[in-house]
């Protein structure tokens, strides 16, 4: 322990010292949270509708036909009872939920009107907000068809209620994303600096000639950072408060759990990539590299439910994707440790094998 206390004190030095660091942690949070929320949004498709039809009549079943030929829905499943269809939304397997009454033609022929009910999962405002629209659209076109049909004046009424996010504000559902982007910047881009720094500097040598384990090493490496990415998250969250009025629903605790294992696994994955390289400059391009690629397929603009099916599977090895879900369930569902123990048991993995994979990939001899 004495070892690593003095490599940790080392290493605290170097990064107190380096003025231009400590500018970038404080001032890129304030930044990229007051002005990457406001990023545009993108076309939504693939959207995952439950359907509960009360009616089964000719109308109903051609209405949703309608819908689901439209190209915008998938059909997530045909439930029998509005309880039934909001367990499928809480799992995160359905986004609307449209509920088609009893009596729907027969009402529509006599009383000249119907309605249909339309529950929207508005954690992700964007697609809460365009899901309905299509939807609305298609249901007056429908409408439309059937007034040429009956020659009379119906018309069908929609009432959406959104679920979670109710406000439809899309930066409740942004911030929380771009949270985990800058935890991810400071664990992977700092620290595949630093050990490649120490090689340019030729004090790598210095420290290979001593009788330092290469895990207790890397562990001095790894701290550090993983101490500047718990104090970027609360500075994240501090802001997203303070500017944006955004609080978590459920436990903040939960939280900090779960960076505790991503920054362990992020900061891994940023030594390895220094064990690898040869100059800074090599390392930043490696990075640079991969992390595009992690954000783009984390689900931070794009929904991943709208991705190739080829780029759904890739997902699964990206560690940003299980942290922006996290992230975005926490802070708008307010899901509980159990709700999320699926994404903590991979992130756990991931900190194993990047951090087995730095340690291993260290070499005390050229």
């Amino acid at each position: 322990m004495r070892t690593l206390k003095f490599l940790l004190e080392k290493e605290f030095l170097q990064i107190f010292r380096n003025k231009t660091i400590l500018r970038l942690v404080f001032f890129m949070p304030v930044f990229q949270l007051l002005v990457l929320p406001w990023a545009a949004t993108f076309e939504q498709k693939n959207i995952l509708l439950s359907i509960i039809d009360n009616d089964h009549s000719t109308a109903s079943r051609e209405l949703i036909q309608k819908i689901l030929s439209s190209g915008y829905f998938k059909l997530a499943n045909y439930s029998t009872s509005y309880s039934a269809a909001l367990k499928i939304v809480e799992k995160n397997e359905a986004d609307l939920i449209l509920e088609i009454p009893h009596h729907f033609e027969d009402t529509f022929i006599k009383e000249k009107s119907t309605d249909v009910m339309l529950s929207v999962n508005a954690i992700n405002g964007q697609k809460a907000g365009l899901g309905s629209s299509y939807l609305g659209q298609i249901l007056a076109a429908y409408n439309l068809e059937l007034v040429n049909q009956s020659q009379n004046l119906g018309q069908i009424f929609v009432k959406p209620y959104y679920i979670y996010n109710t406000e439809m504000n899309y930066r409740n559902f942004m911030v929380p994303g771009i949270l985990v982007m800058l935890l991810s910047i400071i664990g992977g881009a700092l620290s595949s600096l630093n050990i490649v720094k120490e090689k340019e500097a030729g004090t790598i040598e210095q420290i290979n000639v001593t009788p330092i384990p290469k895990y207790i090493f890397i562990i001095g490496k790894l701290i550090p950072f993983w101490v500047m990415g718990m104090l970027i998250l609360s500075i994240g969250m501090f802001i997203a408060w303070l500017v944006y009025g955004i609080v978590p629903a459920g436990h903040i605790m939960i939280i900090y759990i779960f960076c505790f294992f991503y920054l362990i696994a992020f900061t891994g994955f940023g030594l390895m990539i220094s064990n690898f390289s040869s100059t800074q400059q090599q390392a930043m391009f490696v990075l640079f590299f991969i992390i595009i690629i992690f954000f783009l397929l984390g689900g931070l603009y794009t929904p991943i439910s709208s991705m190739p099916r080829w780029a759904q599977i890739i997902t699964m090895f990206n560690p940003v994707r299980y942290f922006i879900e996290v992230m975005r369930l926490v802070y708008m569902k307010g899901s509980t440790l159990a709700d999320i123990s699926h994404q903590l048991y991979i992130i756990i993995i991931f900190a194993v094998v990047l951090n087995v994979g730095a340690i291993l990939s260290y070499k005390k001899t050229n």
